[in-house]
């Protein structure tokens, strides 16, 4: 483990220390159905993370779903539920210990807080309805998100010396254009759906703001 990932190891832990004490898990024991969605996400994201593909270690791409599990869950809880899903992944080799400090700032929190960024711009800047929300707080977030995530493990690793900037973008880099529309598809389908379907489980979606005008 080197001196840059002890560093962004501790960064990680303090942010999720922070955010665990924000966090009221005695309503969580009391709400059956808020158990439900937290636990329903964080195994839908560990499962999803599962399928993957690279070549080298550390440069493998998949989708994230973290724009959608910012709008459902809030902020903090998306946080704590995308943590879980990475330790679970960590667990099962797919990723490495040494390297969770960086997948945790770089691969969770600030993806989270740069997509959340987003909907909280659009909430108060844009006109309050249901295809602004999708579209623009869903669907093309998702597509800024996984870019901005794979941006900043390209240049972590290029940064630290542990592959070259050739390899890093023939190997993911290159990829990110493949990567936006998917991306993009899945958050945008999954909020159309639960706004549709399941709008009590979305922590950011009231009918008062986007329907009842």
């Amino acid at each position: 483990m080197t001196q840059l990932q002890i560093i962004f190891a501790i960064a990680f832990v303090a942010v999720v220390v922070f955010v665990i004490k924000q966090l009221s898990f005695s309503v969580l024991a009391k709400e059956k159905h808020i158990q439900h969605v937290i636990f329903g996400s964080t195994a839908a994201l560990f499962v999803l993370w599962l399928f993957r593909t690279g070549i080298h270690d550390g440069l493998s791409v998949h989708l994230l779903w973290l724009t959608a599990l910012g709008l459902t869950l809030g902020l903090r809880w998306a946080i704590f539920s995308a943590t879980v899903a990475l330790l679970g992944v960590t667990l099962i080799g797919l990723e490495s210990w040494s390297m969770i400090g960086v997948n945790g700032l770089l691969g969770v929190v600030l993806p989270l807080c740069f997509s959340y960024l987003i909907f909280t711009i659009v909430f108060h800047k844009l006109p309050r309805h249901l295809f602004v929300y999708i579209f623009v707080c869903a669907f093309f977030p998702g597509a800024l998100t996984i870019a901005f995530k794979m941006m900043l493990l390209a240049s972590y690793y290029s940064l630290a010396d542990i592959y070259s900037w050739r390899e890093v973008y023939d190997n993911y880099v290159i990829l990110t254009p493949l990567m936006l529309f998917p991306e993009a598809m899945l958050n945008g389908m999954t909020m159309t759906l639960l706004t549709i379907y399941k709008p009590q489980w979305i922590y950011t979606f009231h009918d008062k703001f986007y329907l009842d005008q």
